[in-house]
């Protein structure tokens, strides 16, 4: 029998387990990874070679379990450091948490809230397609959309008789027609900009290091948003999510226009000036600071 090599990654201060999982689970059914027992277990994509993992925490490490891949020492050091970017471990967010603490309204957050990591989606493509989805649709909908897109075109591993998926590529979305779209729900306009974009990926016009080699934000968000279908809150959100942009806020969002609402930083959600003042104060933060709203509504 199989013996799956564990891998040992250190924790940070102020990571808690249990919040990541909070917002991985959220009671929505994402086809991308099962969780049970405080156990996550997913299919990640590295350099085209695919693996099972299963993650657990114990004593301020993470477990990485490896089901199902290579295992071998360059493999190992590949996986390190993609869960340390999912999980955001890198990064000292006590800076972010100084802040909070000196905001009266805010100040319960680090307590409440004290260790939930902006998780990432480390694969820009997906984070794309995602947000694409996502347009002025509820999260539930879009999460049964998105199982759809992944049951008809994801890869997929089989391990104890469970079926884990992985995200469709590029290669296979840009033979997709608009009519298959349609049959899983997709309006005509989401599959257009869909297909679109995978053709983009798949002839190298655009991927993950393109966008990131661009000098600045600005113009990595100008270069997203000349592509047809992607406005700025799906351009802020993809940036965030997957390339940790810091400064990124996905303007029109209605659960982060709630939660000011909520918080009394707005009134209503035309007051756009008070928005921008109130996110200045938490200038190279804004990304966690909605990432923590979206939290508070929970």
């Amino acid at each position: 029998m199989h013996t799956a090599k564990i891998i040992v990654i250190p924790l940070p201060d102020s990571f808690s387990f249990d919040e990541c999982l909070w917002f991985l689970d959220r009671n929505y059914d994402d086809c991308l990874h099962k969780i049970g027992n405080r156990e996550i277990s997913k299919v990640v994509v590295i350099d085209q070679s695919q693996f099972l993992l299963r993650i657990s925490e114990k004593q301020q490490e993470l477990l990485v379990e490896i089901l199902a891949g290579p295992d071998d020492g360059e493999s190992v050091q590949a996986i390190k450091e993609y869960i340390t970017e999912w999980f955001d471990l890198s990064h000292d967010i006590q800076p972010f948490y100084d802040l909070l603490a000196s905001d009266e309204t805010f100040r319960y957050m680090p307590e409440r809230f004290r260790g939930l990591r902006l998780i990432a989606i480390p694969d820009l493509f997906e984070a794309l397609c995602w947000s694409i989805i996502g347009q002025q649709i509820n999260l539930s909908f879009a999460y049964k959309l998105k199982r759809r897109l992944v049951e008809k075109y994801g890869g997929t591993i089989t391990c104890e008789d469970s079926v884990y998926y992985t995200f469709p590529l590029p290669q296979v979305l840009e033979l997709a027609t608009v009519d298959e779209f349609k049959g899983m729900q997709f309006s005509g306009k989401k599959a257009e900009y869909i297909i679109e974009l995978a053709k983009r990926f798949s002839n190298g016009d655009l991927n993950k290091e393109v966008i990131k080699s661009l000098p600045s934000l600005a113009e990595r968000q100008k270069t997203l948003l000349n592509i047809r279908g992607i406005g700025i809150w799906t351009a802020n959100y993809a940036l965030m999510k997957s390339l940790k942009e810091r400064s990124c806020i996905p303007h029109g969002d209605v659960g982060l226009l709630n939660a000011l609402t909520t918080h009394g930083v707005i009134a209503n959600r035309t007051e756009l000036e008070k928005i921008k003042e109130f996110f200045d104060r938490y200038k190279g933060w804004e990304s966690y600071l909605v990432f923590y709203l979206w939290r508070s509504l929970a």
